[in-house]
């Protein structure tokens, strides 16, 4: 029985799409897979409000499922303890992305952008007044709009 429960819980977490670090993989998949590439920068150590979007939005079902056949999903952290940094290497990337696409540094900052990298949207901050479904028919429209 243990093993049944063991195996579900797995596939389940295999199935939920994954954050990666590596925008150009993430361009290439989402070319090849006809998707568009969400990238957000958090703080995932220090940010309350990152971890809240983290929390409510992007770890949540509905989410997940949309996420699943429209999104390569991209997180660009900056955590602050000691015990969380990132690599030498993935942090030089996160701020070059930073750079590029989040210049004043805000935090949480998410952006929903086509394969080549163009923005399409922005949310800046948490959105208070949107619910998941809210925030998942937002993205559909502006992805239905930008085809």
């Amino acid at each position: 029985m243990k093993t049944i429960v063991l195996v579900l819980i797995t596939s389940l977490l295999a199935a939920s799409p994954q954050w990666g670090g590596d925008f150009e993989k993430a361009r290439t998949e989402a070319t090849q897979n006809n998707k568009y590439i969400l990238l957000n920068f958090c703080g995932s150590d220090w940010c309350g409000p990152c971890i809240k979007l983290k929390k409510d939005i992007f770890e949540s079902e509905d989410f997940q499922q949309y996420a699943d056949g429209h999104l390569v999903l991209v997180r660009a952290d900056f955590p602050r303890q000691k015990k969380n940094q990132l690599d030498a290497k993935q942090t030089a990337h996160n701020e070059a992305l930073a750079e590029k696409y989040n210049p004043q540094g805000k935090f949480p900052f998410t952006l929903l952008l086509d394969a080549n990298g163009k923005v399409l949207k922005e949310w800046d901050g948490y959105p208070k007044t949107m619910s998941t479904l809210a925030f998942v028919h937002d993205i559909a429209l502006v992805a239905d709009a930008s085809k």
